[in-house]
């Protein structure tokens, strides 16, 4: 049952949201767990940041990629800038801080380069990329990003801090082709920084260290940020891990506590066969019940339920695909 099918539990500016009541003999899934308890659950405060997903196709086949991507993958169609445009005006109609774009592989879209120049006249922008040959063969496209009015950051991935154990998922060469581009985007002056694979009981310190030895030997600044992700799985799947209740969301009482929660502050364009749809992050594009509608608005009066085996991820690290630019 879609969303769309499904009455929800909305809000607006009077009125608390309430827990649908459920017979104890036929329990919802989008509102109980398997064993009946009530599912914790984030209720959307302001848009602050609007992710655009730009497609599953990618240049590479990762065969641990979250979204499935690989060469020609049309699982979510790419977008054109005549439709982004709407939301884009809308997005800052409602005060957005910032557009962030996520793949597949942003930089194999024919028209991403211009979809980004334009958000980029309206916020400031934040790129998901493997920065591989890719945006090297954009670069003379990048480059005029630095006149606009407003800043283009990026995060390049880089699994490991070394080429065998990344190229192996990757793709031969793909390590030293990332290190390229974090070099050159660097020197012309953007902003970088790099996402990294989350390893179970790591020295986060010691892995970081082992990076920027690597950063060294390539003449890249030692002060890039990271952002280490745990495995979130394929699409489609799930992977048994808890579900989140209504009791274990007293661990973050305030609305302040649970800022961490993107769905609290960002949302997801997706493209289906329905159009450009609203979807609740950048975690939950291969489930339907995310789908939060048709407009930015609308989907902020939604209550979305921690239904997704990713949402356990962000309950239980705090990892957030966000980074201010």
């Amino acid at each position: 049952m879609t969303s769309s099918a499904r009455q929800q539990t909305r809000t607006d500016n009077a009125s608390i949201p309430v827990v649908n009541i459920v017979s104890p003999r036929h329990v919802d899934s989008w509102t109980h767990t398997r064993g009946g308890d009530p599912r914790g659950y984030i209720d959307g405060t302001q848009l602050r940041e609007l992710w655009i997903h730009t497609g599953t196709a990618c240049n590479l086949a990762c065969p641990f990629c979250l979204e499935g991507s690989r060469p020609g993958d049309t699982r979510i169609p790419a977008m054109s800038l005549a439709d982004l445009k709407p939301f884009i005006h809308e997005a800052e109609d409602m005060g957005v801080e910032q557009f962030s774009f996520t793949g597949g592989e942003p930089f194999v879209i024919r028209d991403f380069v211009n979809i980004l120049d334009y958000a980029s006249r309206h916020k400031p922008c934040f790129v998901l990329t493997n920065g591989t040959r890719v945006l090297m063969q954009r670069a003379r496209q990048i480059l005029p990003l630095l006149d606009n009015p407003f800043p283009v950051s990026f995060r390049i991935s880089l699994d490991y801090p070394d080429a065998a154990r990344h190229d192996a998922g990757r793709g031969e060469g793909s390590f030293a082709e990332s290190l390229q581009s974090i070099r050159w985007l660097h020197e012309q002056g953007f902003k970088v920084s790099v996402a990294r694979q989350m390893q179970v009981d790591e020295d986060s310190e010691l892995i970081e260290a082992q990076y920027r030895a690597v950063f060294r030997q390539h003449a890249i600044p030692h002060a890039v940020a990271f952002t280490a992700f745990p495995d979130f799985g394929l699409p489609g799947t799930e992977d048994g891990t808890p579900e989140v209740t209504e009791a274990c969301m007293e661990k973050y009482p305030t609305a302040q506590s649970r800022e961490h929660f993107m769905c609290t502050h960002t949302r997801m364009l997706v493209n289906t066969d329905r159009g450009v749809r609203v979807y609740a992050c950048t975690l939950v594009d291969d489930d339907p019940d995310y789908d939060l509608g048709g407009t930015l608005a609308e989907s902020m009066k939604t209550r979305i339920m921690l239904r997704h085996h990713r949402c356990f991820s962000c309950y239980r690290f705090g990892a957030s695909c966000s980074a201010p630019v």
